[in-house]
């Protein structure tokens, strides 16, 4: 857990995006079972951030050699998204740590024997603290205290999940007997932006693992589509003919072409991204730093939500490809599927995503990331431009980013006219739109990378998925930013005595 970290932490400093890369393996392996790293990693950067000293002299190293587990216990069950309904309470004792009183629900890695110890992170309300998410706070409470004592964190419940199977999912009560120790991380009332920096990375993580799975179930299709004989060809007219490989048939190569497309384009997404937390980290230019800042805030909802949800299509195609065998558990493209559909639910529902990218992530700074994006997406197709196989490719985005652009300006205006609920109606649909942009962006960065070299199979693969990609799902774009311009508010009109 300590690669990215310096040295004196027994890291190596490697960059995020190399150890993000790595991760990305075992995401496609087993996401469930590597969860239990990324939460440790995650609460472990989280700590350094804003433990104080002695708290990170005494738990970083523990966590980062995997002897103490991590977790983020945030939802309870009366508070799941809406954290402002948070009930549970830290008492200030005298020795100046916190009595912790209350339940968590669906906490991640909650209680096992897999490591030494488990380190809670904690979200609760201080006495005195103000009502909603300002007066939430952070605590670090320990399953088990320095000195072997129970810490009174208690198992109180399994929720059994539809899939990711491999991380324990439980309900926890915290002061049953009121010997609940906790800490205090960072500022007190301050909770939510400590927590943010643990979420922000999950959110990236959980989109690159998305994105993961859908190419695992793409390779694991890929591999039957190459062996399973079955029909003949379209063309043969003797039904005496051989049958063929089912990846003869252009439905197939429909199906592994769309998931390929979905898959690598999100899963270089989501290494952009994480090379914009280097570069916000370790820039030399201050400027290149902020904007690497105001690109990741930008572009982390759509990161988690459009590859979540359609990493979750690449995984149902999967399915397709194989057929009966796709339904069964003779392949493991089944088990993808019911894995990667936590990753719309978890760390912010993707609702939720499209509502904080529309409200508030374009409008930020007086939109300035998205600004910043539109720059950078022009600055891709000029120089695309230039490439003659690539000038159609260049235009198209460029059409679509003006939609999208002018489709961003009327959403933001109509927050001051129409209101902000008629802006916000169909954010999912705005999160979607400028998604296919944003994928169709970095397949043509692919796209031209790979027209920088001699072109093998593998290049000229890139190349027909980024024609793919701009072929039969960039025009989506125009046909959402048609429907968005109109503000339609069908769903805020439906009476709920109607359904």
């Amino acid at each position: 857990f300590a690669a990215h970290h310096d040295a004196e932490l027994g890291g190596s400093q490697l960059p995020w995006l190399i150890t993000q890369a790595c991760y990305a393996q075992f995401y496609a392996a087993n996401i469930s079972t590597t969860a239990y790293g990324f939460l440790t990693a995650a609460a472990a950067n989280l700590l350094r951030a804003y433990g104080s000293d002695t708290q990170k002299a005494t738990y970083l190293p523990l966590m980062l050699e995997g002897h103490y587990f991590g977790t983020m216990a945030m939802s309870e069950p009366q508070a799941g998204s809406s954290l402002a309904d948070i009930r549970t309470r830290a008492d200030l004792a005298g020795d100046g740590s916190y009595r912790l009183y209350g339940n968590k629900m669906w906490i991640s890695g909650g209680e096992h024997e897999l490591s030494e110890n488990i380190i809670h992170l904690v979200l609760a309300r201080a006495k005195g603290s103000p009502a909603g998410v300002t007066g939430l706070s952070l605590f670090l409470v320990p399953r088990y205290r320095l000195d072997g004592a129970n810490n009174d964190v208690n198992l109180a419940g399994l929720n059994h999940k539809m899939g990711f199977r491999g991380t324990v999912n439980t309900v926890l009560n915290f002061g049953e007997r009121g010997d609940c120790h906790g800490w205090l991380v960072g500022p007190l009332n301050k909770g939510m932006t400590c927590m943010f920096h643990m979420m922000n990375e999950a959110r990236i993580v959980i989109g690159l693992a998305a994105a993961a799975l859908a190419y695992a179930g793409f390779r694991v299709s890929l591999a039957y589509a190459l062996e399973r004989v079955q029909g003949r060809d379209i063309e043969a007219k003797d039904a005496s003919a051989p049958p063929v490989r089912i990846i003869c048939h252009a439905d197939v190569r429909r199906m592994l072409l769309q998931q390929k497309a979905y898959a690598e384009g999100a899963l270089a997404l989501g290494l952009y991204l994480a090379r914009l937390v280097d570069d916000q980290k370790t820039a030399a230019d201050s400027a290149v730093r902020a904007e690497a800042g105001l690109l990741l805030d930008l572009l982390t909802p759509i990161m988690k939500a459009w590859a979540s949800d359609f990493g979750l299509v690449a995984n149902s195609l999967a399915i397709q490809v194989l057929g009966g065998y796709g339904y069964s558990r003779e392949y493991p493209v089944e088990q993808f599927y019911r894995d990667n559909r936590l990753n719309p639910i978890h760390e912010g529902t993707n609702g939720i995503q499209a509502a904080d990218l529309l409200g508030r992530k374009v409008v930020m700074q007086d939109g300035a990331a998205f600004r910043l994006l539109m720059r950078e997406v022009e600055a891709t197709a000029a120089d695309s431009a230039a490439v003659p196989a690539l000038k159609d490719y260049a235009e198209t985005l460029r059409a679509a980013a003006t939609a999208v652009s002018t489709t961003t300006a009327a959403l933001v205006a109509a927050r001051s006219g129409a209101g902000l609920a008629v802006a916000l109606a169909n954010a999912p649909s705005y999160l979607e739109m400028t998604g296919h942009m944003v994928i169709a962006w970095m397949w043509l960065r692919q796209a031209r990378a790979a027209l920088r070299f001699s072109l093998d199979d593998y290049r000229r693969g890139k190349l027909q998925a980024c024609r793919y990609f701009f072929r039969w799902e960039l025009p989506k774009v125009l046909v959402l930013a048609e429907r968005l311009a109109g503000l339609d508010i069908t769903a805020l009109e439906m009476e709920e005595t109607w359904f």
